[in-house]
């Protein structure tokens, strides 16, 4: 069993929907605190849309996603800061229970988890991935 990670930075929409569709993907999990974006078609309403289009299901799992302090840090490139400040944040019950569910959705589909950095190392999402994978056992698919 594999889960996948994929961020939409270097993407259009369609290319995106394409290599998850490409991997077997049947659930996308949007780990983002804020699902807006300025990139065309990777708002919440849209994304969900084009994906519900392509026959991929989506779910927004807003207490997966970076706090504030940890987006600010991420986005001046302290990835360790924002790493610790995630971490923080995914011991709180909110964040327990989102973890939970991600877990139960990945056992039964093809999940991938989204947000924007390209880089899985450098997102939070890579630390996401691997609670999930400690979990259930899974791999880890980097798209």
């Amino acid at each position: 069993m594999k889960l996948a990670t994929i961020g939409y930075e270097m993407n259009t929409q369609p290319q995106l929907i394409e290599k998850l569709k490409d991997a077997g993907v049947e659930v996308v999990i949007d780990v983002r605190a804020v699902a807006s974006s300025r990139r065309a078609g990777f708002a919440k309403s849209l994304l969900s849309a084009g994906l519900n289009e392509a026959g991929i299901g989506y779910v927004h799992l807003r207490e997966l996603g970076t706090p504030k302090p940890g987006r600010i840090a991420a986005r001046a490139g302290r990835v360790a800061e924002m790493h610790r400040i995630f971490n923080d944040h995914l011991a709180e019950p909110s964040a327990q229970v989102e973890l939970a569910k991600a877990a139960e959705m990945a056992k039964e589909k093809k999940v991938a988890l989204l947000c924007l950095e390209a880089d899985h190392d450098a997102c939070h999402r890579s630390i996401v991935a691997d609670r999930i994978c400690e979990a259930i056992g899974c791999e880890i698919e980097k798209l």
